[in-house]
């Protein structure tokens, strides 16, 4: 589990969570190919392999199938997916904090968070794109303060420019008159 070092929106309150479909989940005993399919149907980019109790026991992304089945030259209709499962996965609680498993995925560098309920059965899977709009408003509001900042830093370089082209300007036209 992730760090708790403060409370703030837990995943469970992020919008994703109510409107994601139900995680796609097989038994290790899954061919590869089956899994496939239904990636391919779905247009999803990893199942989650799961135990006999429905508690998450491994991963299968896209990148596992494309550099343990096409790479490596296997067959995904005799290949399990127990075969080329990613198994030490992070999962997260739906009550864990968004902020947290934000640093941690970035910090670790995987993509995909299975979330699970109290009794451990998977709920849903949240992914990096999930996070995106999260900090998007944090985003904007840091480069709005940069701009502002930015400007009155150099408050003083403006007020001397427009000196400058405003003298300029006045110069011009009273030449131009005399």
């Amino acid at each position: 589990m992730a760090p708790r070092d403060r409370v703030g929106m837990q995943l469970r309150d992020r919008p994703e969570f109510k409107s994601k479909p139900k995680p796609v989940t097989y038994r290790a005993e899954t061919l590869v190919s089956d899994a496939v399919a239904e990636m391919a149907r779905r247009n999803i980019g990893a199942v989650i392999v799961t135990d006999e109790k429905g508690h998450v026991a491994g991963v299968v992304t896209e990148r596992d199938i494309m550099v343990r089945i096409v790479n490596a030259g296997r067959d995904a209709k005799a290949t399990k997916l127990d075969d080329i499962m990613t198994r030490e996965v992070r999962v997260a609680r739906e009550t864990d904090d968004v902020l947290d498993w934000m640093r941690t995925m970035s910090n670790e560098r995987f993509r995909r968070l299975p979330v699970v309920d109290e009794q451990g059965q998977v709920v849903a899977v949240f992914t990096q794109g999930d996070f995106v709009s999260y900090t998007w408003p944090d985003l904007w509001h840091q480069a709005k303060q940069l701009a502002t900042a930015t400007v009155a830093r150099s408050y003083g370089i403006w007020l001397v420019l427009g000196g400058v082209f405003l003298y300029t300007l006045l110069m011009v036209l009273v030449l131009r008159f005399l």
